[in-house]
Parts: C-alpha cells; structure tokens; sequence
C-alpha cells in the first residue's frame, strides 16, 4: 500500500469524535494527515465538542479535548495532497464561509480525489457545490441543504451506522458511522489491510 497525503478541515468545536479518530484510524494504518483551520498555524489547537444521542429530540452537547492542528492553513496547497477528510460538529457551518475552504473543496471534488465528510461536514460540501447528483447521507438536519443542492439523500440507519460512497465522495450520518464510513474511504484510498 502507498501511503496517502491526507488533509484534514476542522475548527473550533468539531466534533471530538468526528476528528479524533479518523485522524487516529488514517495515521494508524501508515497515512500522513495534516490537520489545519483557517486562521490557525501548526502547533495551535481547537476546542471539539462531544455530541451524543441521549433520547432527546437532537444531540447534546459536550466540551470535548484540544485537537492540535498540524498544518498553517494558509500554506497549504490542495494540490498536494491525495484526499480530504472533513468531519462534523459546529466548525463546518462557520468554516463553509471561508472561500479558500470551498476552493480547496471544490479542487477535490474536479479532481476526483477521495472525499469524506459525515454529519454536518456536508454542509461545506452543500457550500461549495459539489453534491448535485450525488447519493449522500448526512446528520438529518443536513438533509434539506443536500436536497436543496441537488444530491440524492442516502436513508439513515436506526443506528446511524451506515455509510455511502458515490464515486470519490464517502457519506456518513454521525460518528457511530465511523467503521462503515471509514473501511469505505480506506478502499477508495486503495488501502489494503491484510488478515
């Protein structure tokens, strides 16, 4: 397996597990991720959220750990890397107002390099325009945006387990998703784990 050049959008109040652990899962099967937030350098962090699905009619709400940001977004190139990776929480409702986040977007999708976004991380794909067509999933709350925005909704399971993949674009609905989600992005990436 070839490693892969990953890049990672976050800020402030991500979700914890939405940035933590694929960040862990990529870099733990030999994958580079650089994590970066606009206005932010390497070596800075940003504040997550916990969010979990306690029976009330949405999520709660957490104050999650510290995520280090390992890249200065604004030196990135998004030619430089192989595949995008942007999770969920409360970051993407602000970051999507960043044009150099939609660029970099919108250069992953024309280039038909691997894309995963779960939970509200579709609400930057909405933004920038790169679901028309598309089958996808995402939180519920999303699924009027996505309509809107011309993709196919991909039904939720009673779990919030399942994942969709739609040509380089992997979907999932929150972070219980994330094995799905995950083993789905890894086979668009051409990631082999052997037994």
């Amino acid at each position: 397996m070839a490693a892969k050049k990953i890049l990672m959008l976050v800020g402030d109040y991500v979700e914890d597990y939405e940035a933590m652990v694929p960040f862990q899962m990529l870099t733990m099967v030999g994958h580079s991720v650089d994590t970066v937030c606009p206005g932010k350098k390497a070596g800075e962090t940003v504040a997550t959220a916990i969010h979990d699905f306690e029976g009330e009619q949405t999520y709660s709400e957490k104050r999650g750990h510290n995520f280090a940001i390992t890249a200065t977004f604004e030196e990135i190139k998004a030619e430089d890397y192989d595949a995008l990776v942007i999770p969920g929480g409360r970051a993407p409702e602000y970051i999507r107002l960043n044009e150099q986040v939609l660029d970099i977007v919108r250069h992953f999708a024309a280039e038909n390099k691997p894309i995963a976004a779960v939970c509200h991380g579709q609400q930057v794909l909405v933004t920038a325009g790169v679901v028309e067509g598309k089958l996808c999933t995402a939180y519920p709350a999303v699924k009027p945006d996505l309509i809107k925005a011309g993709a196919t909704w991909g039904e939720v399971n009673d779990t919030f387990s399942n994942a969709y993949v739609d040509g380089n674009l992997v979907t999932a609905a929150a972070w219980p998703g994330h094995p799905e989600w995950m083993r789905k992005f890894l086979e668009l990436l051409g990631t082999k784990i052997e037994p």
